[in-house]
């Protein structure tokens, strides 16, 4: 499995209705920005960071209105803060915790702003979500 980061303008990134970054923001973002390099074989929205990052191939992806990486090293999570500034979102861990820069540049959690469904089941994961 692993551990995705969300860049989302939702209180909590899995229920992001009527929040949705665009795929024509999330566009905009990576032609504005040169560190971030399409990578289409793994999707029409994937792009490759060619950033300071310790991974060999760091990553992100817009799927249902939120950008998302997986098992983000601390180099690529403070890209995703610096990103989610500029589309007015925040990052949110799988679980609700935020994160924000730092003023030394780094990402660190803030606390959990929100919280998965109260429903008393599971939340859904993307997984599911994406199976409909």
């Amino acid at each position: 499995m692993g551990y995705d980061a969300h860049i989302t303008r939702a209180e909590f990134w899995a229920e992001n209705a009527g929040h949705e970054i665009t795929t024509t923001e999330w566009s905009a973002v990576v032609e504005a920005d040169p560190e971030l390099e399409p990578w289409p074989e793994n999707g029409p929205h994937f792009v490759r960071w060619r950033g300071a990052s310790a991974m060999t191939d760091a990553w992100l992806d817009w799927r249902d209105g939120d950008v998302y990486t997986k098992n983000p090293d601390p180099a690529l999570l403070a890209k995703c803060c610096a990103i989610a500034a500029r589309l007015g979102a925040r990052v949110q861990g799988d679980d609700g915790e935020v994160y924000e820069l730092g003023p030394d540049g780094e990402a660190r959690e803030v606390g959990v702003e929100a919280s998965p469904p109260a429903s008393g089941g599971p939340r859904r994961s993307w997984w599911r979500r994406l199976l409909g």
